[in-house]
């Protein structure tokens, strides 16, 4: 994506030095509506070129990146190890789900098997959170009255630092939590469904 962007960038930093180079030969508009006139049919193809197609080729790319990326954030697999976040002010609190539906015990960290995908559900007994382990997955609010499911893997065993990421109050900045990557040992720190 940041090669997307360099990229560009750097042309329309290019077309910009091109408009400066231009300099005192300014578009009249009687240039664009004289027949036949060459800086005419000139100007109207940087028109549609740069004007039209070329924003919408760029979107177009970012757009099916965004679709590509996205899609592999939904839950498809409901037998993956499963537990529940729950967001509150100013803390969160996770507990395994059994295979059964039960809610294991709570707890203040987060301890998922690595090398796997879990299941994380999301819910906000208050007002709106966001859980995000920046090294591991993108955001997913937590919205009071609402589950949301978010798929997360740790692909090596290790501590990673999760955060929320919407401001929801003056304790927000103490709304931090560590998810432990362990090294796989089977099905161990959550539930089934």
């Amino acid at each position: 994506m940041t090669l997307v962007a360099t990229l560009a960038f750097v042309f329309v930093i290019a077309l910009f030095a091109m408009a400066l180079r231009r300099g005192g030969r300014a578009w009249r508009p009687s240039d664009a509506d004289t027949a036949g006139d060459a800086a005419g049919a000139r100007t109207r193809r940087w028109t549609v070129w740069l004007g039209i197609a070329f924003p919408m080729s760029v979107l177009t790319a970012l757009l099916a990146a965004t679709l590509w990326i996205g899609e592999g954030q939904f839950v498809r697999d409901g037998s993956l190890p499963t537990w529940r976040a729950t967001a509150s002010q100013w803390g969160w609190q996770f507990a395994p789900i059994g295979a059964d539906g039960t809610v294991g015990t709570t707890t203040d960290r987060l301890v998922i098997p690595a090398g796997e995908p879990v299941i994380i559900e999301i819910v906000s007994t208050d007002v709106i959170h966001s859980f995000w382990v920046p090294r591991l997955a993108g955001k997913m609010d937590a919205v009071p009255g609402k589950l949301n499911r978010h798929l997360i893997q740790a692909d090596r065993p290790g501590t990673y630092l999760g955060v929320c990421a919407e401001y929801c109050g003056i304790g927000h900045d103490r709304m931090r939590f560590e998810l432990i990557a362990t090294a796989p040992r089977g099905r161990t720190g959550g539930g089934t469904r």
